[in-house]
């Protein structure tokens, strides 16, 4: 679709006359230059230009203040509403007008974010085209007079966290519930969760945050003392060797793979690092992967890595203030210990950095829906493997920081990932439903299903391509443009309402006066076995110092513009798809509309500039698989006995020629044991490594049905003889 014609399609009809007007300015430049562009059109393109840009400034701003008061003015009637003391159906009935008024503020919220986002492309489309048609350069002096009127800079995570405060008090009948509170407070400590991830393209971020807002308040973390919400960036950097043995592991779900990763939250001046490490155990171990971590000062970092600094003073510490148990305090020694023998006997340095801002919705003290959205992801590589010294004798880089889009970094050291990723995160109880709102939301044009999705993966195949031979398998759907047609009740519409609607969200969803209706999903609705989560202590709270000298553990759920007609792309090519594999391993798929697949473990070649890659698929292990090889062995065993047995009776009462076939028989029975032993092995084997086979074995029983043939024979010849 050409951009003006998505502009046409996109604009919001009351406010049509402050877009800027593309079509016109596209028209003035192809007549003059068609008649030879001189310097005079030249003045009068940029007034033109100018005159435009001081509109959509000038409306953007209005509307901008207007939202403001509108949302101040209903905190100030919430809080005379909640100060009255009316009864409670009164209240309830002027918190449902007010309800309606917030609605109507998030549609506007939703149309202002999309009118920003429009104008901003159509000023960088038409000056593009200037520069490309007309013998003069543009671009340098426009970006000067966008930072003169920066619309587009409008920040509306803060318009969201006050429409989020509002809904979390109306939602709750009038009472402000803390929403910097521990979010598993009040829950058990052991509980299982079900994960998946999602990709979100850039152009419907602000329309699921707004959808999910009117269920879910933003969850903020906040340290004692803090005035203002905490930056929301999230920085890791992921440990590997030049041979990229943790990519790999992870990448094939071996038994046992590691990932080992440093983070830290906020800016570059955080002083509490957290080493964290997550095992991946497959289900026939009988073992859930796990997460596990500890603290550590930023000053020690570098030497805890090179074996000068140990946690020893630290534990000593913590057990003399009687903050942590014996079995946590043992615990975070054992895992600090066995981080630092990885690091050393595996030749592990910084490899990958990733960095993103993270929105987390949750109601506070009710863990059971719990969804977060990581935007602005970027990877930045580390590592030294070319001869570059990125990070020197550090475990960091030190030339960037937080500074998102890192453009003083080269090309070819940084990957600016072109979507958001949705996580939505489930606790489950058998035989209760999810919230309806959930599946809507899953199953809507909003988001694009990815289960297992890494960001240490997918950052280290991209940047460190030349070095990996297996890529991730949603490189298979790179090349598609994730958008897809509104799905009908979803999202924010306001077409029948010049002050806003919301569609697809009811009062049905939650308790008047309660939380919402968030029953527990069933794991026959939202199953995908490699997705469990069972947390044994709480990973929420992570931002705060308070969780000095935890060990957390719980299991892992695994400039060019871009074009209209095609999906941003980020730095490199992907291999086109029909058919997304992600319909066919989607654990929420509706069965009339996504086939279900097992999950495993596939690989295929990709497209001709890539001869030796190959794309790996998740493959899952069913457990039955080994019970089936074990059943065999012991079918095999059954056999050798039968065997020994008849070997036993003519060695003990046969005749010389029975004695002689019975050691016959012994010998191939023993054969027989053996030869079931080495096949069990050599099965299993196969299976654990995913091996896509053969798994038959034509050579020995061929061999032994000979060997049985001729003991048969010789016993019934030696008895002939012998008669």
């Amino acid at each position: 679709m050409k951009f003006g014609q998505q502009l046409r399609e996109s604009l919001f009809p009351d406010w049509k006359f402050y877009y800027v007007d593309y079509s016109g300015l596209k028209r003035f430049l192809y007549e003059r230059t068609d008649k030879g562009y001189t310097a005079d059109d030249e003045s009068e393109f940029v007034k033109l230009l100018d005159s435009e840009l001081e509109k959509v400034n000038n409306f953007q701003q209005t509307k901008s203040s207007e939202m403001k008061r509108r949302i101040e003015y209903c905190e100030k009637q919430v809080d005379l509403i909640t100060q009255n003391p009316a009864p409670e159906d009164a209240k309830r009935e002027q918190l449902d007008i007010i309800e309606r008024e917030i609605d109507a503020v998030i549609g506007e919220v939703y149309e202002l974010a999309k009118f920003t986002r429009l104008n901003f492309t159509a000023f960088m489309k038409i000056v593009k085209k200037h520069d490309k048609n007309a013998p003069f350069v543009l671009k340098p002096m426009f970006a000067e007079q966008l930072n003169s009127r920066p619309f587009f800079k409008e920040n509306f995570d803060e318009l969201l966290l006050e429409l989020s405060r509002l809904y979390n008090i109306v939602r709750n009948g009038g009472v402000d519930v803390d929403g910097s509170k521990d979010p598993q407070s009040g829950n058990g400590q052991n509980f299982v969760r079900q994960t998946t991830k999602y990709w979100v393209h850039p152009d419907n971020v602000m329309e699921l945050k707004l959808y999910i807002l009117k269920y879910l308040p933003v969850l903020i973390y906040r340290t004692k003392g803090a005035t203002k919400p905490p930056n929301p960036a999230i920085t890791s950097i992921y440990f590997d060797n030049d041979k990229l043995d943790l990519y790999q592991g992870r990448l094939e779900k071996s038994e046992g793979a590691e990932a080992i990763r440093l983070r830290w939250y906020g800016d570059m001046d955080s002083t509490e690092i957290f080493v964290e490490r997550k095992t991946h155990h497959e289900d026939w171990t009988g073992e859930k992967s796990v997460k596990e971590r500890f603290s550590i000062k930023e000053k020690y970092v570098n030497d805890y890595l090179s074996g000068e600094y140990t946690l020893d003073s630290k534990i000593e510490r913590l057990r003399e203030e009687g903050k942590k148990s014996e079995q946590d305090l043992h615990d975070m020694e054992t895992l600090s210990r066995e981080v630092l023998e990885s690091v050393k006997t595996k030749h592990l340095e910084p490899v990958v950095r990733s960095f993103y801002n993270r929105t987390a919705f949750q109601i506070p003290g009710d863990a059971r829906v719990r969804i977060s959205l990581d935007t602005e992801l970027t990877m930045v590589r580390e590592d030294s493997f070319d001869g570059k010294p990125r990070a020197g004798n550090n475990w960091r880089r030190t030339d960037i920081g937080v500074d998102y889009p890192f453009s003083q970094l080269p090309e070819q050291d940084v990957c600016r990932f072109p979507y958001a990723i949705l996580e939505v995160k489930l606790q489950t109880q058998s035989g209760v439903e999810p919230p309806q709102w959930v599946l809507d939301l899953i199953d809507s044009h909003l988001v694009e299903a990815v289960p297992k999705f890494s960001k240490f993966i997918h950052g280290t195949s991209v940047l460190l391509e030349d070095r990996v031979d297996v890529l991730p398998f949603w490189f298979s759907q790179m090349d598609r443009d994730i958008r897809k047609p509104a799905t009908k009740g979803i999202g924010i519409s306001r077409a029948n309402s010049p002050r806003g609607s919301f569609v697809g969200m009811d009062n049905a969803g939650r308790h008047r006066g309660g939380r919402t209706n968030s029953a527990t999903p069933s794991q026959s609705s939202l199953q995908y076995q490699n997705d469990i989560e069972v947390i044994v202590e709480s990973e929420p709270g992570e931002h705060s110092s308070q969780n000095e000298g935890t060990v957390t553990q719980y299991s892992h759920a695994y400039g060019g513009e871009p074009s209209e007609e095609t999906a941003l792309l980020g730095r490199r090519n992907y291999q086109n798809s029909s058919e997304s594999w992600l319909q066919k391993i989607n654990p929420f798929a509706k069965p009339d509309s996504q086939r279900e697949r097992q999950p495993g473990r596939v690989t295929f070649t990709t497209r001709d500039d890539q001869p030796n890659k190959r794309i790996a698929v998740p493959v899952r292990v069913e457990p039955k698989v080994f019970f089936a090889n074990e059943r065999t062995f012991l079918s095999w065993l059954n056999f050798a006995i039968v065997l020994g047995s008849l070997a036993l009776g003519l060695l003990n009462f046969g005749d010389s020629t029975g004695k002689i076939a019975g050691a016959a028989f012994t010998v191939i029975a023993m054969f027989v044991m053996i030869y079931a032993l080495m096949l069990f092995q050599w099965r299993a084997d196969r299976i654990r490594r995913r091996e896509s086979g053969p798994y038959d074995d034509r050579v020995g029983p061929t061999i032994l049905v000979v060997v049985l043939i001729s003991a048969v024979v010789l016993n019934f010849y030696l008895k002939i003889v012998a008669s």
